[in-house]
């Protein structure tokens, strides 16, 4: 692979773009947000997966600007909801509820629900995409707890309900640093070098 590898990032979401350069700068990748382009059609995230929809994202992209792009969907798994949101994690609440929204209704829906049936993982599948060429997919997981009360203001989404026992804090107290040490896009973009490693 060459040095520096420009590869565009087939989202809109400033959360990710944010997390998705620090995990890029670490491979010598230069991430480009989609904000830098004109004209982009739309992707329409109608999968039923989080890699039907991370595929259909990189695809598309990648076919539309000729460049190499990467996909992503996450979302929330929570056990004692049979793994809803899921793919319907953004828009939980609406289809343009804001990340507290979302959080409110999940942690209205647990309500009395004991901690010890409040396990959660965030999961991400992750396409990385070049024109002409197979998609290369990899998921990542981060296996959590739901909290009752919501605690620190970084990251973005479910992070200020999401605990982590491993490190005794939420997911939003964390640092952006150790953030992408364990989470589950640092995991799916470290699976995803490991393959694109092994195709070379």
């Amino acid at each position: 692979m060459s040095e520096r590898k420009q590869v565009v990032l087939a989202t809109r979401n400033q959360g990710k773009v944010k997390e998705f350069n620090k995990l890029f700068s670490e491979l010598g990748w230069e991430g480009i947000s989609l904000a830098n382009f004109e004209g982009v059609p739309e992707v329409v995230e109608d999968g039923e997966t989080f890699e039907a929809n991370a595929v259909k994202k990189a695809v598309t992209i990648s076919t539309y600007l000729g460049l190499p792009a990467v996909g992503d969907d996450s979302g929330l798994e929570v056990d004692a909801l049979g793994g809803r949101p899921g793919v319907y994690s953004a828009r939980y609440a609406g289809e343009h509820a804001t990340d507290e929204e979302n959080w409110r209704k999940l942690l209205g829906e647990l309500e009395g629900v004991p901690d010890e049936k409040r396990t959660a993982r965030f999961r991400c599948t992750l396409v990385y995409v070049e024109p002409g060429k197979e998609p290369v997919i990899a998921t990542g997981a981060c296996e959590g707890v739901i909290a009752r009360e919501p605690a620190g203001t970084n990251g973005f989404g479910y992070d200020p309900v999401f605990y982590l026992p491993a490190e005794g804090k939420m997911m939003a107290q964390l640092s952006p640093e150790q953030k992408n040490q364990l989470s589950h896009r640092a995991n799916a973009m470290k699976r995803l070098l490991e393959t694109m490693k092994v195709e070379e």
